[in-house]
């Protein structure tokens, strides 16, 4: 897997998703068809993952190896449940910037997730969509980007599909932070499992307290109402009163980052994310060629004692006949730039219709 095929992932992801808004919308107007809450969170995750994995599987790359679902340490669970915690005020900071612009995207559907069943709620949401994006975007896109470029730029690039998969300027403000946080994650700890916890607490929190402020509300509908009655004036004051909390708890996440990586053995290979962020990453037929383990571009020297994986990653300066072979591409194509472009039409396009409906209505 390289950058090119990821890129390409990408643009058939967002080309998948409008075919079936497409679909939906002209099932919707010629027989009155809705997509219920359930199902659209179901087919929202099987726009990501059919492409993904049906790209993945026809390049002949073993899946397991390529996302690195690795063990980690039963205590590194707990630091990372920590480090979770100690990020929400940071992402909960970047959601209510974005509200000065545009509406809550998680408030205005709290309706349609609380009409479902608790538990299934949690499970997809919680659970199985968690999985699933870290598969693709912290697993298949970010190790591709890994092979093709710097550890640095394939996480701010993965981050970024990342964020323009949510479809709406609300969530990719605050997915583009947690996609760079869950991507440091996995460097501190040589692990997709790493960003699958964090993304999993993280969702879940977010479910149990929706249901939990339901439980205790005496009216419908509250979340929305409230969202409704948030002005911009009360948003900057909340704001400037949260500003002070986010900046101390995102440093104390920070040293729960190094504390997690130290306590994997890796604390070499998250310094070296900005140390040697203009160094290339060697690709995997250049390891191959030099007879080095095929996972020592991700794992193999730091975790095990062997030096500094960052040194081990990268270009020797024997390899130069190597690199035409290794035929890992630019990370920024074509297609990419394609997809990048269609997704913000798509939701530039959207706040446009839903201005233009909110002052027609």
């Amino acid at each position: 897997m390289n950058s090119k095929k990821v890129n390409w992932i990408f643009l058939s992801i967002v080309l998948l998703h409008f075919a079936l808004v497409a679909v939906i919308t002209v099932l919707g107007l010629k027989y009155g068809y809705t997509l219920g809450i359930v199902p659209n969170f179901l087919v929202s995750q099987g726009i990501l993952l059919a492409p993904a994995l049906l790209w993945t599987f026809f390049s002949g790359e073993n899946l397991f190896r390529l996302v690195g679902l690795n063990r980690i340490k039963v205590s590194t669970v707990f630091k990372i449940c920590l480090f979770t915690f100690l990020a929400m005020p940071l992402t909960t900071l970047i959601n209510m910037i974005s509200m000065l612009f545009v509406d809550n995207t998680v408030a205005a559907i709290s309706g349609d997730v609380l009409d479902a069943p608790f538990l299934v709620m949690l499970f997809i949401i919680g659970i199985f969509g968690p999985f699933s994006e870290e598969l693709v975007f912290r697993g298949i896109v970010y190790q591709g980007y890994r092979k093709s470029g710097t550890v640095f730029y394939a996480m701010l690039l993965s981050a970024l599909l990342f964020a323009l998969m949510h479809m709406n300027f609300n969530q990719a403000a605050y997915a583009f932070v947690i996609g760079v946080m869950v991507a440091l994650l996995v460097e501190a700890t040589g692990s997709l499992w790493s960003s699958v916890i964090f993304h999993m607490v993280f969702n879940s929190q977010q479910v149990c307290l929706m249901y939990l402020y339901d439980a205790v509300s005496f009216g419908e509908n509250e979340l929305e109402q409230a969202q409704e009655m948030l002005t911009k004036d009360v948003l900057l004051i909340m704001i400037s009163l949260w500003l002070m909390f986010a900046a101390a708890a995102t440093a104390l996440a920070a040293c729960a980052l190094v504390w997690i990586a130290k306590g994997e053995g890796r604390g070499d290979a998250l310094k070296s994310v900005w140390r040697d962020r203009k160094k290339q990453v060697m690709p995997q037929a250049v390891q191959t060629a030099y007879g080095m383990p095929e996972t020592a571009g991700m794992y193999g020297m730091a975790g095990s004692g062997q030096g500094n994986a960052a040194e081990a990653c990268q270009w020797p300066e024997a390899a130069g006949e190597k690199k035409e072979n290794a035929k890992t591409g630019r990370m920024v194509t074509v297609p990419l730039i394609i997809g990048i472009v269609l997704a913000l039409s798509y939701m530039s396009l959207e706040l446009i219709l839903e201005h233009l409906l909110f002052s027609v209505f």
